[in-house]
């Protein structure tokens, strides 16, 4: 193995055959290991379960992004005041990013639905089915009306620097209950969302708690994760020599410091582990049938599914995006684009509330639905909705989440938060206290000061858990 005969290099390319998950890129893209980082020996599993701080409600997560901006007065929060007002502009000196016109009314009827009454739009009638589950926060805010910057504040923390975002956060405080699986994952059908990979990074932390992209759009395992199992060799013939590319390895971090190095190695091993249970977590053909036409034979209801099974085989944290892109930017034609965009959602949404429910894993399942922010209640071009972060919708149901209950309001034709204003980094402070963790505790030190995911900000909020 000297170095003059073979260089590690070479023997990585010419030996990796057959590691098709090698494409987990997330977890060798960023600098940390968690050997270096925690000053463990580099033998240490990451990914081994953790305790939190305290007794958790909540032991994994499902995040429902709805990227682009959904509606919030066309889905969760009712104004009829725009139907008084139809037309006329709105009495606010607050400005739109675009021009806008007069107040636009939702063109879908509100009822209430449950013992608690809460008013859900007909677009979401088979989720509403559900609502004495679900806790409809009304008066979110975000810091301003751009996707890529609101986008990284809902899902890291922060607008502008580079942040861990919410998954990895998880992943870092609890690990994983499965070895053989990323303990995070990220699934967008056709492609990435805007911003894309920086919406599930580790940024400072470890590479290993990065998310993991799939794309659902494919319904056959060897396209949905390809190259996940070698055609030429066995994986006895892997083992040996994963076994021997470790030992190379491990004469390069004697020889030099290299941080990045234990977070690859866990990463090769990470993949060898995933052919054996990958392959049988994706494959929803287990499913009974009445399972299967539950969900839908949809991407929506194919990728819902395959998230309930990864979540019940011990993966922390799962976060699935509608589409590529923003397909929920509606500057035009609203009615129609939520008409086809929430049919998408309404029914795997529903089904999935109810299969948990039925395995008992809703208890400690908690459910996120939302986007970066929600849309305006006056017109852009007479049929569509501009950006708006002054006020939309977010709720959760599940694990530690009070059931039936409505927190906040917006204002009388719902474009700014005026009851109990809640920011994102107050949302954050909430899952982490559901996860189990003191929102100003879960740190980790980097450049010389102590981070964690809500910055020096955010509340739990208090009045929607049990």
């Amino acid at each position: 193995m000297n170095e003059r005969i073979i260089d590690r290099r070479t023997m990585l390319q010419s030996s990796g055959v057959g590691l098709g998950m090698l494409g987990l890129a997330g977890l060798v893209s960023n600098p940390g290991s968690v050997a270096f980082a925690q000053g463990t020996d580099s033998g240490k599993q990451p990914l081994a379960p953790k305790l939190p701080h305290f007794a958790a409600k909540a032991k994994r997560v499902v995040h429902f992004f709805l990227n682009g901006g959904p509606s919030h007065v066309d889905t969760f929060d009712p104004k009829p005041m725009l139907a008084k007002f139809a037309g006329q502009p709105i009495p606010s000196p607050l400005p739109t990013e675009r021009k806008t016109g007069g107040l636009l009314p939702s063109a879908f009827p509100f009822k209430k639905y449950g013992q608690s009454g809460i008013e859900v739009s007909d677009l979401f009638s088979k989720t509403a089915e559900h609502v004495d589950e679900i806790a409809v926060i009304r008066s979110m805010y975000a810091q301003v009306p751009n996707h890529e910057p609101s986008l990284m504040l809902m899902n890291c923390g922060d607008s502008v620097q580079p942040r861990p975002s919410v998954g990895s956060w998880t992943l870092y405080g609890l690990g994983s209950e499965n070895q053989n699986l990323p303990g995070f994952l990220a699934m967008c059908p056709g492609g990435y969302p805007v911003s894309d990979k920086a919406n599930w990074q580790s940024g400072f932390l470890p590479g290993a708690y990065q998310g993991t992209f799939v794309d659902p759009q494919h319904s056959q395992i060897e396209k949905l994760i390809e190259n996940i199992r070698s055609s030429h060799a066995s994986q006895e013939t892997q083992r040996q020599q994963l076994d021997l590319v470790r030992q190379i390895n491990s004469l390069h971090m004697a020889q030099r410091s290299d941080p990045r190095l234990e977070a690859r190695i866990q990463s090769f091993e990470l993949a060898f582990r995933m052919q054996m249970e990958a392959s049988d977590a994706f494959d929803i053909q287990q499913e009974t049938a009445h399972t299967r036409e539950m969900y839908g034979e949809s991407v929506h209801g194919r990728q819902t599914l395959i998230a309930r099974r990864l979540l019940e085989r011990g993966v922390r944290y799962v976060q699935l995006w509608h589409g590529a892109g923003q397909p929920w930017d509606h500057h035009g034609d609203i009615a129609n684009n939520l008409k086809t965009q929430c049919g998408q959602l309404d029914q795997p949404l529903a089904a999935m509330l109810t299969d948990l429910k039925q395995r008992g894993m809703l208890d400690d399942t908690l459910v996120i639905w939302g986007g970066e922010f929600g849309r305006t209640p006056v017109s852009e071009g007479g049929s569509g909705r501009d950006h708006n972060h002054y006020g939309f919708t977010v709720w959760m149901a599940g694990g530690g989440i009070r059931g039936g209950t409505v927190y906040g309001a917006t204002d009388e034709f719902g474009f700014k938060a005026v009851e109990k204003p809640t920011s994102v980094h107050d949302l954050h402070a909430t899952i982490l206290h559901l996860l189990g963790f003191d929102h100003e505790k879960l740190t980790y030190r980097y450049a010389g000061r102590d981070f964690r995911l809500t910055d020096v900000h955010g509340n739990v909020i208090r009045d929607i858990l049990t």
